[in-house]
């Protein structure tokens, strides 16, 4: 687990900032993840070198962050981000410190950090630094702010929100005083910029107990304090690796509103293209697919359909075979298979251009996606010439 390029990397940085006579150690969710046996691939760098120290030792860096102490460090193996052991200075934002201070001391480091379980360090040689008991609420599987969570939130509001998708995340449960806090900050969220938040539920999403989070959500109160509606019953049962999966799932349960709350999560427009597509996919299923459906949509969205289907457990008629088997059974793929296309028509029809063109085109893809034309020019030539004659 720790063998990957992101890990060999991090030791190399590490043992060139020993062997130049500095403290250096892993920080941060790779740790934690180390000890959960989870991959990593982020693996952070904290060291009590200072970011122009850090530069003079290492012949290629970027400062990618360096007024917060952060350098990106590019050694064989890979890019490493290496941050200066530090305090913060006030909040001003709900979000960021003012400014920060430098530091020598790994324990002032790791005391800044969110959770106990964010704040174990780990050296070259695999040993373990946590001052905080962080190791031991992992074993526990409980999320707990470091020192007083009042403060932590107080900092930083979106650490609330974190709490909670690392809960859904992890399937941990969220240490009473922790919850409090969250409770007595909760309308704080307002402040966190809304980028934020989506990067949070997108993780939220594809945890192992979104239906725990979300009820988590909502008993905090910071839900009243989100965009939309989060129904935690109707969560139960809901899984998925995809985040896309997510957001069409969320969009589905604010009925007609879904674009407006969406909007103010910041999807992109390829995001809402795919989402608009799942929820028609699943209007389209309460009367029955065909081949038209099958045509019309990717199997990832009809597949996302048929699944909110079946966890709604909507009325409907579903597919008997698997939606990939049925697709590839259709006469044709994609429209750029027709053999005709519009300047055809206007040849054929004689008639000028117009909306027509459009429509028959799709009368004439209906028609061969139901088996009622086969994709030939001459018998569609024919069935235009039939289409027009009966119109008279």
């Amino acid at each position: 687990m720790q063998n990957n390029k992101e890990w060999q990397a991090a030791y190399s940085v590490i043992e060139q900032l020993e062997q130049a006579g500095f403290e250096a150690v892993i920080v941060g969710g790779a740790v934690r993840d180390a000890l959960l046996d989870r991959p990593a691939h982020d693996v952070d760098v904290a060291t009590n070198a200072t970011p122009e120290e850090v530069k003079s030792i290492f012949q290629r860096t970027i400062d990618i962050g360096i007024q917060h102490g952060t350098v990106l460090v590019i050694v064989p193996t890979g890019p490493v981000e290496v941050t200066t052991y530090r305090t913060d200075g006030e909040y001003i934002d709900h979000r960021r410190p003012e400014k920060v201070q430098f530091v020598r001391s790994l324990q002032e480091d790791l005391q800044r950090r969110d959770f106990t379980m964010n704040a174990i360090a780990m050296r070259r040689d695999g040993s373990f630094v946590d001052y905080y008991g962080g190791g031991q609420d992992i074993e526990m599987r409980v999320i707990r702010a470091v020192g007083n969570a009042q403060e932590r939130f107080t900092e930083d509001a979106l650490r609330m929100l974190r709490a909670i998708r690392f809960s859904a995340q992890l399937d941990f449960t969220i240490e009473a005083t922790t919850l409090t806090a969250i409770k007595n900050k909760a309308a704080d969220i307002a402040f966190i910029a809304r980028e934020r938040i989506k990067a949070e539920l997108d993780k939220l999403w594809v945890g192992n107990a979104v239906f725990g989070g979300i009820q988590k959500l909502e008993e905090s109160g910071l839900t009243a304090n989100l965009t939309g509606d989060f129904h935690a019953e109707q969560w139960r049962g809901f899984h998925t690796q995809d985040k896309l999966l997510g957001w069409a799932y969320f969009a589905l349960l604010q009925g007609a509103n879904w674009r407006e709350v969406l909007r103010e999560y910041r999807l992109s427009n390829k995001e809402m293209a795919f989402v608009q597509s799942v929820l028609s996919a699943y209007e389209a299923l309460k009367e029955g697919w065909t081949n038209t459906h099958y045509f019309m949509y990717t199997t990832q969205e009809l597949e996302a359909a048929l699944y909110f289907a079946k966890l709604l457990q909507l009325d409907a008629q579903f597919p008997q075979q698997p939606i990939q088997e049925l697709q590839a059974k259709l006469p044709i793929k994609h429209k750029q298979e027709l053999v005709v296309n519009g300047a055809d028509l206007l040849k054929w029809s004689g008639k000028k251009g117009g909306p027509w063109v459009k429509a028959t085109l799709e009368d004439m893809l209906t028609a061969i996606l139901h088996y009622e034309l086969q994709n030939d020019r001459q018998q569609i030539r024919n069935w235009l010439e039939q289409h027009y004659s009966h119109e008279g």
